[in-house]
């Protein structure tokens, strides 16, 4: 495997962290939205928010892939409709902020003032699975996996 590649860098790299995970067996549709919501978050903010989602005391609202997604009444308080609790999708989001506090940690630089400033989910290839079906047919039975970044800075 190749060096990894962010889509950018941070605009001061002296005071950023990166973070960055790939191919994640992971749905893209809740990591894109988890990851969303937590930017423009401090550090400190985005991980316990992450917790309460896994609590289901905080919900991820769910702005773009919302077809098929029932109304909660805990987004109102995001003034959105339709709202998830994605919990494999905020747990795996978690270890990169952890990872990224560590790195802040190794660099020096204070982990109070860490912004969630670049926050990127792609599409990975899929993994392809069959199932079987009536009368001797096979479909195709394939997750989609995802690629995860993020920056964190100082203000």
């Amino acid at each position: 495997m190749g060096k990894s590649v962010y889509s950018r860098e941070p605009t001061n790299p002296a005071k950023a962290v990166k973070a960055r995970g790939s191919d994640l067996r992971v749905s893209f549709k809740n990591t894109y939205e988890t990851g969303s919501a937590i930017k423009g978050m401090k550090l400190e903010r985005a991980q316990k928010y992450l917790q309460n989602v896994i609590d289901k005391k905080e919900i991820v609202p769910f702005r773009r892939y919302k077809i098929g997604v029932k109304g909660k009444p805990q987004c109102r308080t995001h003034k959105v409709a339709v709202g998830r609790w994605p919990r494999k999708s905020c747990e795996f989001i978690l270890g990169l902020l952890k990872n990224a506090e560590s790195n802040a940690e190794l660099r020096g630089i204070d982990t109070d003032a860490l912004v969630v400033t670049h926050m990127q989910v792609n599409k990975a290839r899929r993994g392809r699975r069959r199932t079987f079906r009536a009368h001797g047919r096979i479909n195709a039975f394939m997750s989609q996996p995802c690629h995860v970044e993020m920056f964190l800075a100082e203000p």
